[in-house]
């Protein structure tokens, strides 16, 4: 008879496309792996796999066989989750992508709650500020900040976000402040490549302005943005969760008060589909609870 570690080691195996990505995703050995591929086969009476150049893919009696497998093992887990939110309790593994900066300072104490309140949920959580490929890397969810391009992926905002310019009192005090958005174009940027939106927009009355900064520092962590900015190095385009220490201590001071910013969010994604894991549905719940309403 067919076991369902059988099924799940094939399924990894193709998804990852190698023994070993599949004993490492697993927590097992690659010998167990490969004993549970040759008991399939043996017992469908077939190969599934087929090695290449490129790592192991599946034949096409493996192709036809894993996207039943994908269907068996998903509703396994959601009669599992139907069951588990009965006694109001969670379980698994969460495979989680969140932003650096925001994961570290923010989302760690609150993924700290959760593990607590759900003794039997694993948290495996990736901080990062790459845009990662969730159904590729098989993620549960991604945190993400900004705004979002158009996909597959189901989105849940969990609360706005304001981008504040910002720049620190020696750099002002030898460069000047800026007055208006295209003042910007005469100072020292300091620009972050992560974004999806190369300009910095502004709200000037009824329009919308957009500014194409320039700058000598350029960089994918907003960590290093806003140390830069600290260091009077040049004028920083950075979210209120990430500067507001700094303005309240006087590091940083916010500029361009009277043009405001357009507002953004912080959004959870997570793969497509009408069901909703419980782990993923518990994290959603958790994060409107403790960031939904007023930014800070």
């Amino acid at each position: 008879m067919t076991e369902l570690e059988d099924l799940r080691s094939f399924v990894e195996v193709v998804d990852s496309g190698g023994l070993n990505r599949a004993a490492a995703r697993l927590g097992v050995s690659k010998s167990i792996v490969s004993r549970r591929i040759t008991r399939l086969e043996a017992e469908l009476g077939t190969r599934l796999l087929t090695r290449t150049t490129r790592g192991i893919s599946p034949t096409e009696a493996g192709a036809e066989f894993k996207a039943r497998c994908d269907r068996i093992l998903s509703e396994i887990e959601e009669a599992r989750d139907a069951v588990a939110q009965q006694g109001r309790s969670v379980r698994g593994r969460l495979r989680l992508s969140a932003p650096l900066v925001f994961g570290v300072r923010h989302l760690v104490p609150v993924l700290g709650d959760l593990a607590r309140l759900h003794p039997a949920l694993e948290l495996d959580v990736s901080y990062t500020d790459r845009v990662v490929d969730l159904l590729g890397e098989r993620f549960d969810a991604a945190i993400r900040i900004g705004s979002l391009s158009d996909s597959s992926l189901v989105v849940r905002r969990i609360a706005p976000v304001h981008a504040v310019l910002v720049a620190s009192p020696d750099y002002l005090s030898r460069h000047g402040r800026p007055s208006t958005p295209r003042d910007l174009t005469a100072h020292e940027c300091l620009i972050y490549t992560g974004s999806l939106v190369p300009e910095w927009q502004f709200e000037t009355g009824r329009r919308r302005v957009s500014i194409r900064p320039e700058g000598r520092l350029r960089s994918d962590s907003g960590e290093a943005i806003l140390q830069w900015a600290i260091a009077g190095l040049g004028i920083a385009d950075l979210p209120s969760f990430l500067v507001s220490d700094a303005i309240a201590s006087g590091a940083l001071e916010p500029l361009l008060p009277d043009h405001p910013r357009p507002e953004y969010g912080i959004h959870v994604v997570r793969p497509p589909g009408s069901h909703v894991p419980g782990k993923v549905r518990v994290l959603i719940d958790t994060l409107v609870e403790r960031f939904g309403g007023t930014p800070e």
